[in-house]
């Protein structure tokens, strides 16, 4: 079994989150669908949407965060390669 290195799995964090950041976006901006009522045939949101769009909003949070783990982990693995690099010279 490959273990990957801290540089891939940082940018595989970055990827992923940009993805679920962008992913999020597209939920939030679509638009709510209108329902026609059938008792007095008025238009009401539906509920349901509105839970979409707030798991939405949840979702682009967790993106955020994860894209800030992603780059700790590249800043962490410069870190250790300048160390190893600097010990070896």
């Amino acid at each position: 079994m490959e273990i990957p290195s801290s540089f891939s799995s940082g940018l595989a964090g970055l990827q992923s989150a940009q993805s679920g950041l962008t992913q999020a976006t597209v939920d939030v901006a679509k638009p709510s669908q209108p329902q026609v009522s059938e008792a007095g045939g008025t238009e009401t949101t539906n509920p349901v949407n509105a839970t979409d769009k707030t798991e939405a909003l949840v979702s682009a949070i967790e993106s955020k965060n994860q894209g800030e783990a992603a780059v700790e982990v590249l800043e962490t693995a410069n870190e250790t390669l300048g160390t190893v690099i600097d010990i070896k010279v």
